[in-house]
């Protein structure tokens, strides 16, 4: 793939994009279930039911957004403006609606009205975006970069969300809601002209660079109907979960991911309920982490580079690890009360998140290089949309979860003192349940071999297949078969379409047996 020329504007333009992802994601998940349980006058069921409400509807959304934008291209509006940019153009006015959730004293029908509004605007942006990295490069080291530049600046997101409410708390007083939608409308701001740096920065791959099975697929898209275009839509997306590393990604990404979920939840509440503070503590120990968290993703960089996305992910998952179960030490042994360890803890845990964070959507940006030698397309629309789905889907399981929990334990809404069971209840939560999660990435990582090396290796067959239009073992090194077929899970001459994944191919035989080859 021949790139522009990729400067540190188009790096920083494109991480930029992720205030939306990162920075809105932050604030809802520290802190909504505890502005809805505070200021709404909503139990923990009733707000968790509106996060269920809104997985129900991304079901559809996510996966639907993901077709949409690999299929966009050929339309007027796609040719003109992008089939990916597009979205996020008309994103921009759009992101104004996150602000509307954050209304104190509203009706309950309006937070649950408002929140799925928001959730598909956030979908219509965030599955594109998504896909840009992989349209503008190949290079194994230009993707880490991106990833690197789009990580960090989703943590200076964080640190955002992070201080900001406890700031605007301090100010206009503990009790008054005003302070989260001066919140959320400064993201919204933000959000709005990041993007715009997005649209401007960016660009896709041309279509002179696309294989022929992708432009045969474009083409036959065009002739379906609404019923076949629903039935290719579910090919597709079954067919990502036949591609084992991505399963494998899937497993390091929930697992780091919704052990964060599930923390994020639940620590306002330790800080408020447990350890007796203010809900500006709270805010200075999530922005404490948030900071930590920034550099981790710059050490990361190399450390990926160097090591391998797997053993990296390893390492921060055992430091975020030890920094959960901390939390609960502190409590028990009765050092809770000094501010200096909890601040040293949380450094721990940023360490920690920050790494966790950087990892999968590293790893992300080559998915689609081993999709296209199985396929012999460029999928990276419906990959996008099936993360967005899973991202969305475990933060709000692991709200919902929190919310329920804590109702069952006996938390009562709007009381400044909660009975003993509560405080149990929630830091067997903030550490053995996000610590179980962890331990769950942690054993799928290590089966994960992608790297710098093996991901050459592959991208130097994928160009051979490229310009022969099918696999070329005359003209493959054992040492480089192994490394394909470990990576693909598939036997070389089944790669290239000669298979039955994804919709094009459905009705193909494999050239060989397509029996999952062992990974080594």
């Amino acid at each position: 793939m021949k790139t522009r020329k990729i400067g540190l504007a188009n790096y920083l333009a494109y991480g930029s994009g992720d205030f939306l992802g990162a920075g809105t994601t932050a604030l809802t998940a520290a802190w909504l279930l505890y502005f809805y349980t505070t200021f709404c006058g909503l139990t923990p069921i009733e707000a968790t039911f509106i996060f269920a409400m809104a997985r129900v509807l991304d079901a559809v959304v996510s996966p639907l957004m993901g077709f949409l934008t690999d299929n966009f291209g050929s339309t007027r509006l796609g040719k003109r403006f992008g089939r990916r940019k597009f979205f996020i153009l008309l994103g921009i006015p759009c992101v104004f609606s996150y602000s509307f959730m954050w209304v104190g004293d509203m009706g309950y029908w309006y937070y649950l009205l408002t929140y799925l509004v928001f959730d598909v605007v956030y979908t219509m942006i965030l599955v594109p975006y998504e896909t840009l990295v992989p349209e503008m490069t190949d290079d194994f080291k230009q993707k880490t970069k991106f990833s690197g530049a789009r990580i960090a600046l989703a943590q200076l997101s964080a640190i955002l969300a992070a201080f900001l409410p406890g700031i605007l708390l301090s100010h206009f007083g503990k009790d008054n809601a005003i302070s989260f939608f001066y919140s959320s409308l400064v993201f919204s701001v933000i959000c709005a002209a990041v993007l715009t740096l997005v649209y401007f920065f960016t660009w896709e791959r041309p279509r002179e660079e696309m294989s022929a099975a992708s432009l045969q697929a474009e083409k036959e898209r065009q002739s379906l109907t609404l019923k076949q275009s629903l039935k290719r839509l579910n090919v597709e997306l079954s067919s990502t979960l036949r591609i084992r590393i991505f399963r494998q990604h899937l497993g390091m990404y929930l697992g780091g991911y919704i052990a964060q979920d599930v923390f994020n939840a639940v620590f306002t509440y330790y800080v408020v309920f447990v350890l007796m503070q203010s809900p500006t503590v709270a805010s200075n120990l999530m922005g404490t982490m948030a900071i930590l968290q920034f550099l981790a993703v710059i050490g990361m960089i190399p450390l990926c580079i160097r090591f391998g996305p797997a053993p990296s992910y390893r390492l921060v998952v055992c430091l975020f690890g030890l920094a959960a179960m901390s939390y609960g030490a502190l409590y028990y042994s009765g050092l809770h009360d000094v501010f200096s360890l909890l601040l040293l803890v949380s450094a721990l845990a940023g360490l920690g998140r920050g790494g966790i964070n950087y990892v999968p959507w590293n790893t992300y940006t080559y998915i689609a290089d081993v999709d296209e030698v199985i396929t012999a397309q460029r999928r990276e629309g419906i990959f996008a949309g099936i993360m967005t789905l899973t991202r969305k889907a475990s933060q709000a399981g692991a709200v919902m979860l929190v919310g329920v929990v804590l109702q069952l334990s006996g938390f009562v809404s709007g009381q400044s003192v909660q009975a003993p069971g509560v405080s149990h209840t929630i830091l067997m939560v903030l550490s053995v349940g996000t610590v179980c999660v962890l331990a769950l990435g942690f054993l799928v990582s290590l089966r994960f071999k992608l790297n710098l090396q093996t991901h050459q290796t592959l991208r130097e067959e994928t160009l051979k297949m490229r310009e022969a239009g099918r696999p070329v073992p005359e003209h493959i090194t054992p040492q480089a078969r192994q490394v394909v077929e470990m990576l693909s899970g598939m036997s070389y001459e089944s790669l290239w379409g000669n298979n039955n994944i994804g919709y094009l191919n459905r009705h193909k035989q494999p050239a060989h047996s397509a029996t999952q080859v062992t990974q080594h």
